[in-house]
């Protein structure tokens, strides 16, 4: 058997049309990193100003501000840095390939742009048809406009039915960089010969398709699903409920972790698993647990560069498990640096603490509910310089890096950390 690109990059198109919508602009539109060094008070400060959120940290935090509040930003005086000038050029420059891509699952140009939803399912048949001895197409269910998430399932030479590594991709619809990155998965050498035939690999490389799909065709910057706002919502535009907020464990069990309000970029549904689209996710994730458990679960995102551990809904609550996640978060870290001349960074550790809190998060639930032995959410390129519109040059480096740490990941999954008797390294350590 031999892979060429384990790729993943998008399902089966739905058989629900995606209607046809205006392309929303965001010409002089801007992007500012606001350096709020942990004081509550500066963010405060933006409460006259409507904005965008895209990331925050202790130390700062990235909006995008409209044309018609630019000034009034500005006449704040804060101390901020101007990360896109006009965020809609950023945008035509980093779009989605026009280009017809070649139907080779082995065509390496893939790498060199961004593509639309439809080269994604070829790209994803093409490549299962190549291995069908080793490979099935799989489906968590429906989308709430009705298209298959689809995942690929992969197996050693022996057979499947051995532990699972899960892999979600594309969470959140604007993060374009997460399909490109799991198609790093290349093989064919002795040590993906060996992951293959100790793990069973269940790639789900979209997650959250209809949002996917209206980020491409009407809205870039669109995060959440493309689910109706409930039925007693004020404001009935709203529309989308964010995934990574809506998983059952931990869902309602912090104020700080998600929103109430549907117009929220972070609204958490109405109820638990409210979403098809986590139901689904769920089901299977219970079903892995039931069967062959979980060895491996990571979240793929953008971006920041961290690698987050649970738990992500309690700053101060951390599992037993941490020590060994840290130390094999740094170590992947570490592979990730060395990998490529850019020597990119990657900041490790518990998410609540190291980031913000987050509640219903995948990472939390699959580990919890799950029983998956390592969980993760890995925050892609880059730190904000690009933010979600990156450049399409970074998707090879990307991979390329992101491949290095997994496969120090891979082999550290049956070390062990802690014998009870000394400092908690694992034993593969002198």
């Amino acid at each position: 058997m031999r892979y060429s690109i384990v790729s993943l990059l998008t399902l089966a198109l739905g058989a629900l049309a995606v209607p046809k919508t205006e392309i929303k602009s965001y010409d002089g539109y801007k992007v500012f990193r606001v350096n709020t060094h942990g004081k509550a008070a500066i963010k405060e400060k933006l409460t006259p100003v409507t904005f965008d959120e895209w990331e925050h940290g202790y130390q700062h935090v990235d909006i995008v501000v409209a044309p018609n509040d630019i000034s009034a930003f500005e006449s704040l005086k804060l101390d901020y840095t101007t990360l896109h000038e006009n965020l809609g050029t950023s945008i035509t420059g980093e779009s989605v390939s026009r280009k017809k891509w070649k139907r080779q699952a082995d065509d390496d140009s893939w790498f060199d742009e961004f593509h639309n939803y439809e080269d994604h399912i070829d790209y994803f048949r093409d490549l299962q048809a190549q291995f069908p001895n080793n490979s099935k197409l799989v489906s968590s269910g429906k989308s709430y406009q009705k298209r298959n998430i689809y995942g690929l399932h992969l197996w050693g030479d022996d057979g499947p039915g051995k532990p699972a590594v899960l892999y979600h991709g594309t969470v959140h619809a604007r993060e374009w960089i997460s399909g490109p990155l799991v198609k790093g998965f290349k093989t064919g050498n002795e040590d993906v010969q060996a992951y293959l035939n100790k793990y069973d690999f269940y790639i789900f490389p979209f997650v959250n398709p209809d949002g996917f799909v209206y980020s491409t065709t009407a809205d870039r910057l669109w995060r959440k699903n493309r689910q109706p706002p409930p039925a007693t919502a004020a404001n009935q535009s709203c529309y989308g409920r964010d995934i990574n907020r809506n998983w059952e464990f931990g869902w309602d069990s912090n104020k700080r972790g998600a929103s109430t309000d549907p117009c929220s970029q972070v609204y958490r549904g109405e109820k638990p698993a409210d979403t098809p689209e986590n139901q689904g996710l769920d089901k299977f994730v219970r079903q892995l647990r039931d069967t062959v458990g979980i060895a491996l679960y990571i979240d793929w995102h953008s971006y920041g560069q961290y690698i987050l551990s649970p738990f992500g809904y309690k700053e101060d609550l951390y599992a037993p498990e941490l020590g060994k996640w840290t130390k094999a978060a740094a170590l992947v870290s570490e592979a990730i640096r060395e990998s490529t001349d850019d020597h990119t960074t990657y900041t490790f550790g518990p998410s609540g603490a190291v980031l913000y809190v987050t509640t219903g998060a995948a990472p939390d639930h699959v580990y919890s509910v799950g029983g998956a032995k390592f969980s993760y959410t890995i925050e892609q390129r880059d730190t904000g310089e690009n933010g979600f519109v990156l450049p399409p040059e970074q998707i090879r480096p990307n991979a390329e890096e992101q491949w290095a740490g997994q496969k120090v990941l891979l082999s550290l999954l049956d070390e062990t950390f802690f014998d009870g008797k000394g400092p908690a390294l694992y034993q593969g350590q002198t």
